[in-house]
C-alpha cells in the first residue's frame, strides 16, 4: 500500500518546515490506522514534487481503503490524498525503487542537506559557492579529475593527504552554484559518475545560507 497526500506549502518539490511537522501528523494518523487493523510492515517514505507517500506491506488490506478514506476527509480535509492498493508478492516497488540504488541515495542525501538549507531559510535558487569533498586511494588517481573540474570549471580549494586507510588522498572543490534539488542533484550526478571512473568516492557538499 502506497498512501499520503499532496501538499500546498511547497518550494521545488519540498515542504517548508512547518510543512514538514503537519506532515509528521499525517503519517503517524496513517500508522496508528494501519497498525490497528492489519499485520504489516512500514518500509519507507518518500517525497517528491510535493507529494509525501509512505510505503507498506500488508498481509491483508480489507477495509483499510475505507478507513484512510474516512481519515483524510474527516481529519486532513485540506490535502489531496493518494491512496494506491495492490498485490507485489515479491516486495518489487521496495526492492526496485526504495532500496536506495545510487541515483536513490544520491537524492536521499542532497534532500536532507535541501532541506536543512531551506529551514534556515535559504533561497535554493540563488547562486552561491557549493564545496564538494572528493577522497582517492591514489595521487594518480586523484589526478584523473582534473580534467573533468577544468571543463566544468570547478576550482580547487585544497589538496591533502588524510588519515583514511582506503583513500587517503583528498580534494576539495568548488563552484558557484544554485542549492535547489533539482540543480545540485544534476551537479552531484556527474561528480559522483566521474569520481567513480577514477577511482574514487564522493563524500558530499555544503553551502552557506543564502537567503
Amino acid at each position: 500500500m502506497i498512501t499520503g497526500v499532496t501538499f500546498k506549502d511547497c518550494v521545488d518539490g519540498l515542504p517548508a518546515k512547518e510543512e514538514f511537522d503537519k506532515l509528521y501528523v499525517i503519517s503517524d494518523s496513517v500508522k496508528s490506522i494501519v497498525d490497528k487493523l492489519k499485520v504489516n510492515k512500514s518500509v519507507g517514505t518518500f517525497t517528491y514534487q510535493c507529494q509525501r507517500l509512505d510505503y507498506y506491506y500488508l498481509a491483508d488490506t480489507s477495509g483499510l481503503r475505507g478507513q484512510l478514506i474516512e481519515l483524510y476527509k474527516k481529519y486532513i480535509p485540506a490535502y489531496v490524498p493518494y491512496i494506491n492498493i495492490k498485490t507485489d508478492n515479491n516486495w518489487e516497488a521496495y526492492l526496485t525503487f526504495l532500496y536506495p540504488n545510487e541515483d536513490i541515495l544520491d537524492h536521499m542525501q542532497n534532500e536532507k542537506v535541501v532541506i536543512q538549507l531551506k529551514n534556515a531559510g535559504d533561497d535554493g535558487k540563488k547562486e552561491r559557492q557549493v564545496d564538494h569533498w572528493l577522497y582517492f586511494a591514489t595521487e594518480s588517481d586523484r589526478k584523473c579529475m582534473f580534467g573533468f573540474l577544468g571543463e566544468a570549471k570547478f576550482i580547487v580549494e585544497s589538496l591533502d593527504k588524510t588519515d583514511r586507510p582506503s583513500y587517503p588522498y583528498s580534494l576539495h572543490i568548488s563552484r558557484v552554484d544554485k542549492a535547489d534539488i533539482n540543480s545540485i542533484s544534476r551537479v552531484t550526478k556527474a561528480m559522483r559518475a566521474q569520481v567513480k571512473k577514477c577511482n574514487g568516492v564522493y563524500d558530499g557538499w555544503e553551502s552557506p545560507v543564502v537567503k
